[in-house]
This record gives C-alpha cells, structure tokens and sequence, in this order.
C-alpha cells in the first residue's frame, strides 16, 4: 500500500477498511460505549475508569478488523486520522449519511 499523504485521501481509504456493515456496526458499539463511559467520568469525576475509554473503542474495532474484515486496523499506521475518522464515521451513521460517504469511497 501507497503512504498517504493527507486526510482527504485517508477518509475513503479508511471507509474501504471498514465495508462489511458488520465491521462498523462493532465499531459504532465500541466508540459509543467508550463515549458513554467518558460522560460517566466527566459528571462522577472517576478518572480511574479512564483506560476504559480506550480498551472499549479498540477491543470492538480491533476485534471486528480480525474477524470479520481480516484486515489491519488502520490506528497501526494512521493512528490520528483513524481516531478522527472513527468519530467521523460515527457522526455519519447517526446523521444518516454514511451511505453517501461510502457511495464516494466506491462503496455500496
């Protein structure tokens, strides 16, 4: 695989990543509990629940890529773009947009 250069490159790359609805489905589970967690730490002050953060949203995602995708996660090799796009990924499925991102990646 070609080094990519830039985000906008990078988003339909990581959407290819993620084709089976499945793979987003556990990505979608894992980004949201991790979210849910974040508010209980924000409102309770229980920082020790921190790591929990990150253990949910990379189990599920990284779980998903060797079951069902059998592929690399790309956090290995793009770890800030691919936290970003996990969100943005996120963001699109609850807006009702992600079928129009993956029609752009080439997907659907």
């Amino acid at each position: 695989m070609r080094e990519i250069k830039n985000y906008k490159d990078f988003w339909p790359y990581y959407l290819r990543e993620h084709s089976s609805s499945a793979t987003r489905g556990w990505h979608y589970v894992g980004t949201a509990i991790g979210l849910l967690i974040l508010i209980f730490i924000i409102f309770t002050g229980a920082l020790k629940f921190l790591p929990l953060v990150f253990v949910s949203g990379y189990f599920f995602a990284w779980m998903s890529h060797a079951a069902i995708e059998k592929n690399k996660p790309a956090t290995f090799t793009y770890p800030l773009w691919s936290l970003i796009s996990d969100f943005r990924m996120f963001y699109c499925f609850l807006s009702g947009k992600i079928r129009a991102e993956l029609k752009k990646a080439g997907l659907d």
